[in-house]
């Protein structure tokens, strides 16, 4: 894994990581498929989001696959004491009020970075009933980096990855493309099943996005 500092990575960094990587092999999880060796920036785009642990697991499955994980975060807790050890876990400060937002302060990093994997939790909040907000989408698309879907399997106590996705600009078709890809995973959970059905029905143009 490399890092995009020139300064030495904090202590408690180093701890943290190491304690991710430690609950990741303790629990047992295993990882199907692979992160994509040939690109070096993408966004992760993981589902579902139902526990506080999904980014520890996450997390561990891509430091098992050498891979720096990175995170947008609110730009107030890159302040102060917390701002060296915020960007060694790979936090990425965002500021909402900043003009274009989100999506283009992430377009922005992508562009300057030589190498970034963006993990998001598609669904945004934990409280979703399964419907995936289009942030991922569009972070990707200005970028001009392809989208990774990435499923926990809980039961099993599996982390997949699949096949890159080049967005193409129709955000239902492409999204119609990672729900039956998640669906294939794990075929009768009720949260790949609503985003099926959002994507349909926002091909049919019965939703937005």
């Amino acid at each position: 894994m490399k890092h995009n500092e020139t300064r030495n990575v904090t202590l408690l960094s180093r701890i943290v990581n190491r304690i991710i990587l430690f609950l990741y092999k303790w629990k047992g999880w295993r990882i199907e498929g692979s992160l994509p060796k040939h690109l070096k920036k993408y966004v992760i785009a993981g589902a579902p989001h139902t526990s506080g642990w999904d980014f520890v697991f996450f997390a561990g499955a891509t430091h098992a696959e050498k891979v720096q994980p990175n995170f947008m975060g609110k730009h107030t807790l890159f302040e102060g004491i917390m701002k060296n050890f915020m960007l060694d876990m790979g936090g990425i400060p965002v500021d909402r009020r900043k003009p274009g937002g989100t999506i283009e302060q992430m377009a922005a990093e992508f562009k300057k970075r030589t190498e970034l994997a963006l993990v998001m939790a598609a669904e945004g909040t934990r409280k979703t009933d399964g419907k995936w907000k289009s942030g991922f989408y569009n972070i990707a698309k200005a970028a001009g980096v392809p989208i990774v879907p990435a499923y926990a399997d809980n039961e099993k106590m599996i982390i997949g990855f699949g096949e890159p996705l080049i967005p193409s600009g129709n955000y239902g078709e492409d999204l119609l493309k990672l729900a039956l890809w998640f669906r294939s995973k794990i075929p009768d959970y009720d949260r790949y099943k609503v985003l099926e059905q959002q994507a349909r029905d926002i091909i049919a143009g019965k939703n937005d996005i």
